[in-house]
């Protein structure tokens, strides 16, 4: 089932930073600052369960995203790696507009801030659990980040060699990982494509280059073929187009 147009009365709601909930039409709703807000909800932890929440360390914005099922996870590393992406909150806000006699609610997962910018918003959801109230709840959502001027995304399952790369890489997001020294050094080294282990050797002890090394990886800096799995003899260039923009 998916709406025809926007439906009457949808309303947005947020949590501010006290977290009391706070009503605007979808007019007004681009002028809300997400780095001023709280998570619309916070999803519950309990024994048994078969999702992973949990909150991720941002490099982008330095602060905590929630997140409420590893997939969720993925795609907040994937914009936290964006140079394009200066913002990113999970469950941001909830989207609610009545159906008959009730109203109908939906929070998204994840919104993020453009340099220019913009807003994406984003659903995620692996295929197979994508069923007819979620694509409907996707369809109204679309609607209505388009009446705000937001990009709108629902996202499945990543590639699982990708997502295990990413992941790694990942751990060696935090700013404490830069060495200017042992930087220019692996960019001297990788004047010629060399493997992982090659690069390292070169430019000092391994031990003490490899975290510099994925560093320059999760920047952008080092680009490599990340579609396969990621170990010494991966090959390794200095990136023509950096992830970084400064």
């Amino acid at each position: 089932m998916k709406p025809r147009a926007l439906p009457e009365d949808i309303q947005l709601v947020y949590a501010d930073d006290h977290d009391r909930r706070r009503v605007v039409r979808l007019e007004e709703a681009d002028s809300i600052d997400f780095g001023r807000t709280v998570s619309f909800r916070q999803p519950p932890a309990y024994r048994g369960q078969r999702n992973f929440p949990g909150w991720w360390w941002s490099a982008t914005s330095h602060s905590h995203v929630v997140y409420e099922s590893w997939l969720e996870r993925h795609h907040i590393v994937e914009a936290d790696r964006d140079p394009k992406i200066v913002l990113i909150t999970g469950q941001p806000f909830e989207l609610t507009w009545p159906v008959g006699k009730r109203r109908m609610r939906h929070t998204p997962d994840l919104f993020c801030r453009t340099l220019d910018g913009c807003g994406i918003v984003t659903d995620c959801r692996p295929v197979d659990k994508a069923d007819e109230d979620f694509r409907y709840k996707c369809a109204v959502t679309a609607a209505a980040c388009k009446e705000i001027g937001w990009e709108f995304r629902a996202v499945g399952d990543p590639d699982p060699v990708w997502a295990a790369n990413l992941r790694w890489l990942s751990g060696y997001r935090h700013p404490r990982f830069a060495d200017q020294v042992l930087e220019d050094r692996l960019l001297k080294a990788l004047a010629s494509p060399q493997s992982l282990a090659d690069a390292a050797g070169l430019a000092g002890d391994p031990i003490r280059v490899m975290p510099v090394l994925f560093h320059l990886m999760w920047r952008g800096r080092l680009s490599a073929d990340l579609s396969r799995p990621l170990g010494n003899n991966t090959v390794l260039v200095v990136s023509t187009d950096p992830l970084e923009t400064a």
